[in-house]
This record gives structure tokens, C-alpha cells and sequence, in this order.
């Protein structure tokens, strides 16, 4: 007998299909059981039959009843039998065993924090760039006063390649700042470099396609381009960049960072870039451009890209992790546009498109001139820091011991050690005096250069002295 608990807060049908599926799913009301009528089971529960049919049609459509004309309703002809303890998993499904993403993920989170994953007084994250409440406000600003219009098609799917006015604004921006002039079809907003290079992996190569990446670099480069099945080959970097001359002849796909060397922070020389083009046109293979820390040269004006020079063969990376926040997870890909086209069938695909917000107040952010504000500002605080580092390593004398490069651009700079030097030691003995330095060997690959990629971008200029003042006493 169906029972009512009028201290039970749940609507009476519920409480009445509750008690019905408990009694069919535990064999008490057993398949093939006619049920009673609706009029004489509302009389003997005491309540309405409408409450009463609302219960039978709740079983009839999730399959636990039957009902005829003439027979009746009766308890679905199935045979459940409720798994018995013994032969449920306690662990669900087992889940295959993937080395190879345990040891990159573990590679990549050390690249990023550090193996001691420590709070230091004093961090040297080459990572992270310089934020402030000043900044906090523009965004502030952006957000709501886009956000206060009343489009609600910016609300619906959007396109593959990204919010349109967004990518007007970074080709406009392009246009007037790199000498990158291209069309808003030949432009695919992504949600981060990583997330770039693993489309560019999917829509322009093959399991099995030989890459070529620096070597020390990039991490994020071979790490997306090994999970999707490629075999990378390492290429060296001296003092002049990317040993062009070392590219694999295999190669479909090269990445770089010719305007500052992602971890030792020289830059390609003029020689070496001309080498690469007329290799990549001869060959030919693709060029991925990460262009990410251009925007902060301290002698002469921005390097032309590659991308300008061989525009059919060069997929230019740009990124505001660097220049705005990471938090903000806007990234662009440029390039021909049938190429572009494939990165975004693929996105189309895989990922639909980026969240409208972020894409709408930073079109907002561009067009009503708080981003160009933004950028003068933080290069004048870059400047000063990184005058600061650069002198005190000098003051200090830790530029005679080692070897001193990457300082005419970007947010981080090279302290290069011996290749014998254990420079991981160093960085555990740093954190006990409260200094967090990045060891050279996390970039590296099959290269044995040892040092410290040292970022000054979110440390101020007293913290930066104070920072190279105690490294020099623990290493000279």
C-alpha cells in the first residue's frame, strides 16, 4: 500500500512515485502485476484520482508500466535484478594509464611555478606581467560599459574565427604597430599559444609530421605538438637564435621567437631570419611566428616579423597574457586564409568559440584607447625595472661570473651558468633566502646549457635589487 507522509515536503505524486518505483525496481510489485484502478487506488491512499493518474502516467513514459484497454495497467515484463555488491566496482570505469600527459603536464607545471612550488618573498616569474588597481579600473570600465549594450545577437553561437569587431581592432592594431596588414578572414582568436599551436597541429599537420622547436624554448611548443603524435626535433639556439642550418629536412612545421628568444632572449639575426625564409619558401614547411614579447624593446623600435616577409608560408602568434593579463585568455593566429580557414573549422569543431564577454569588453578595451594607455604605461615600468636588473647585476658582479643576455627586449632575461654548474641546487638554496629563480633546464630538450631565466615584470625595482644582492651572495 502506497503511503502519504504529510511531513514530507515533496509534492504528494512525488512521494506516491517514489514508494511505486521502489516497489517495482525491488521485485514487491513483480513484472506482468496488475496495478488497481486509479478510482479505487485514490479511495484507499485517500486522495485525488487526478494525483493518482499523474502518478501512472509518471511510470508509463520512464517504461515501468504497461497499459491496455481491456488488461489494464500492469508492471513492465523486464527482469531487474539490483546489482549486488560483490560485482559493482567501487572504482567505476577504469581509465587507461597515460604516462606520457602525466610527465608533460608535471613538466609543464614546473615550467610555470617552479619545482618547489613555493611562495618566495622575492619571485623572478618570467611569466607574469605587471598589474595594477589602474588596470583593474580600465578593465572595469570596459566590462561594463559593453556589457550595458543591448545586442543580444553577441549572445547567440558566434563565429569559429572569433568575435568580429575583436579582430577588426587587432588588425587595425596590427597594421599600425607591427606592419602586419591582413584581412579580419585571415585572423582566428584562440584561448591561449597552447591552445593555438594544438589547432595548428590538428588542422595543418599529420600524426607522424617532424616539427622543428628551439632548443632551450618554448615548452608549450614540443609539449602540444608530441601529445598530438608529431616527432619534434630539437634545434639549437646560440647567440644569434635558431641554428637555421640544424632544421631537420623533414620538417613541415618550425617555431620560433625571433624578436626575443623565449628562454635565452637573444635575438634572430638578421642573417639567420633571411636563411629561414628562403628555406621555408624552397621547401617548403610552415613558420610559427610567436611574436610575444616584441612589444617591449629597450633599443630601437620593434623588428619587422617574419609574417611581413613570407605572409603564405608564416603563422603569426600574438597573445595578451603579456601585454594585458593571463587571466584574460585571448590569443590570435594570422595567417593565408585558406589556412586560417582550417584552424577554424577545427575550432568550429572542437571548442565552437571563446566566451563572449572577454572578447567583447577587450574589443571595447582596444577601441576606446585604454589598451594603448595601458601598454605606455607598463613600458615605463618595464623600463625602470629592467634597468634596475640589468644594474645590479652588474653592481653585484654576478654579470662577470656568468654570462649576462636577452636584455634589449621583452620581461625576462638570461643568467647562463656552465653546462657542469647544478643549478637546480641553487634554486632550492635561492628559496630558503627567499628569492624563486627559474632554472634554464626546464626549456631545454635534448640541451644541456645551464642558468636562470630571471622575469622582473611583477617585481618592483627595491624588491629587484634586493633579489640580486642575495643570489650574488649565495653564488660568488
Amino acid at each position: 500500500m502506497l503511503k502519504i507522509n504529510r511531513d514530507d515536503n515533496r509534492p504528494i505524486w512525488q512521494q506516491l512515485l517514489d514508494q511505486a518505483i521502489h516497489n517495482i525496481t525491488t521485485g514487491k510489485w513483480p513484472p506482468g502485476e496488475l496495478l488497481l484502478p486509479t478510482r479505487e487506488l485514490a479511495q484507499l491512499v485517500g486522495v485525488s484520482r487526478s494525483t493518482i493518474q499523474i502518478v501512472y502516467e509518471e511510470l508509463y513514459s520512464r517504461g515501468y508500466t504497461n497499459t491496455s484497454r481491456r488488461g489494464g495497467t500492469r508492471v513492465s515484463d523486464w527482469t531487474y535484478r539490483p546489482p549486488s555488491s560483490a560485482s559493482v566496482s567501487p572504482q567505476g570505469p577504469l581509465h587507461p594509464e597515460l604516462p606520457a600527459l602525466d610527465a608533460t603536464v608535471r613538466h609543464l607545471q614546473n615550467w610555470l611555478h617552479g619545482k618547489e612550488n613555493t611562495f618566495a618573498d622575492i619571485d623572478f616569474s618570467p611569466h607574469e606581467p605587471y598589474l595594477d588597481d589602474h588596470f583593474h579600473k580600465l578593465w572595469r570600465q570596459s566590462f561594463v560599459q559593453a556589457s550595458a549594450k543591448s545586442d543580444l545577437t553577441q549572445w547567440a553561437y558566434g563565429s569559429a574565427y572569433g568575435f568580429e569587431p575583436l579582430r577588426e581592432q587587432i588588425q587595425r592594431y596590427l597594421s599600425l604597430t607591427r606592419g602586419v596588414h591582413v584581412q579580419i578572414d585571415q585572423i582566428v582568436l584562440t584561448s591561449g599559444a597552447q591552445h593555438s599551436l594544438d589547432l595548428i597541429a590538428q588542422a595543418l599537420l599529420q600524426q607522424g609530421d617532424t616539427v622543428s622547436v628551439e632548443d632551450p624554448g618554448f615548452p608549450a611548443s614540443w609539449m602540444a605538438m608530441k601529445y598530438r603524435h608529431m616527432k619534434v626535433d630539437p634545434v639549437p639556439v646560440d647567440e644569434h637564435g635558431l641554428q637555421v642550418n640544424c632544421i631537420d629536412p623533414k620538417s613541415k612545421l618550425v617555431f620560433v621567437t625571433p624578436s626575443h628568444q623565449c628562454a635565452t632572449g637573444v635575438i634572430l639575426s638578421e642573417q639567420r631570419r633571411q636563411q629561414l625564409l628562403h628555406l621555408a619558401a624552397q621547401r617548403p614547411f610552415w613558420i610559427v611566428e610567436d611574436d610575444y614579447d616584441s612589444e617591449y624593446r629597450y633599443r630601437g623600435d620593434p623588428l619587422p616579423t617574419l609574417f611581413s616577409q613570407l605572409p603564405q608560408n608564416t603563422l603569426y602568434m600574438m597573445s595578451f597574457s603579456k601585454m594585458v593579463a593571463p587571466g584574460i585568455r585571448i590569443s590570435a593566429i594570422v595567417g593565408p586564409k585558406a589556412a586560417i580557414r582550417q584552424i577554424a573549422q577545427v575550432q568550429e569543431l572542437v571548442y565552437r568559440h571563446l566566451p563572449i564577454m572577454e572578447q567583447v569588453t577587450l574589443a571595447h578595451f582596444i577601441e576606446h584607447g585604454y589598451f594603448i594607455r595601458h601598454m605606455r604605461r607598463v613600458r615605463n615600468v618595464y623600463r625602470r625595472r629592467h634597468e634596475a636588473m640589468t644594474k645590479a647585476i652588474s653592481a653585484t658582479g654576478l654579470g662577470q661570473r656568468f654570462t649576462l643576455s636577452g636584455v634589449e627586449t621583452g620581461l625576462h632575461m638570461l643568467l647562463e651558468a656552465e653546462a657542469s654548474f647544478d643549478e637546480e641546487a641553487v634554486a632550492i638554496q635561492a628559496l630558503k633566502h627567499g628569492v624563486k629563480v627559474y632554472p634554464l633546464s626546464m626549456y631545454c630538450l635534448e640541451s644541456n646549457r645551464k642558468g636562470w631565466v630571471l622575469g622582473f615584470a611583477k617585481v618592483d625595482e627595491a624588491t629587484i635589487k634586493e633579489g640580486i644582492y642575495r643570489l650574488s651572495e649565495m653564488l660568488l
